[in-house]
């Protein structure tokens, strides 16, 4: 996808984001029971590949992600499958650089799109986002968001969002707590 079709599909994705609320009536949705990884009611694992594909501005396909809850946080670790594949490697860098500022700044809007929910943890997140540190590190295929923390209750918020993503995105990655990757 060429830089004109990325910047086009990014403004449709911010569109889409501010005319959430009118056709939520107002209201923010609120994260769905976590289902069984063997359960899709509804296509909703369709729905978070097709929307993730979009705002990431890279495909699912081509990529997988893995998500971390450490003593101090977490990760957000995104990969091109193929090494070779330098556009996929790229765009993941460029979108997991965009993520770490924007949830430096309390914007969870990417997250709550692509779920088509608030992920929980994402409220108390945003309020303790002072608490909370996000750097981006590149990875040789990728990249990686780490997330850290000293304040207990936004550790415990990180933790039920990494938590979230693993469930959601079905990556077989443990929702117990590990030693840092």
């Amino acid at each position: 996808m060429d830089k004109a079709k990325r910047t086009a599909a990014r403004l449709t994705i911010l569109l889409l984001l501010a005319a959430a609320p009118a056709f939520l009536g107002g209201q923010t949705p609120v994260a769905p029971p976590m289902q069984d990884e063997h359960q899709d009611a509804g296509g909703h694992m369709a729905g978070v590949n097709e929307r993730g594909d979009h705002a990431m501005g890279f495909s699912h396909e081509k990529s997988k992600h893995h998500f971390g809850l450490t003593p101090e946080g977490g990760f957000i670790e995104v990969n091109a499958n193929d090494p070779a594949d330098s556009e996929t490697r790229d765009q993941i860098r460029m979108h997991l650089t965009h993520i770490s500022r924007m949830f430096a700044e309390g914007n969870f809007e990417l997250p709550m799109l692509i779920h088509a929910t608030v992920p929980p943890g994402v409220p108390v997140m945003k309020a303790r986002r002072e608490a909370i540190a996000y750097s981006f590190e590149q990875t040789p295929n990728g990249g990686r968001v780490r997330i850290k923390t000293a304040d207990a209750e936004a550790l415990k918020a990180v933790h039920e969002f990494l938590a979230f993503q693993i469930q959601d995105h079905k990556t077989g990655d443990s929702s117990e707590v590990t030693s840092a990757k």
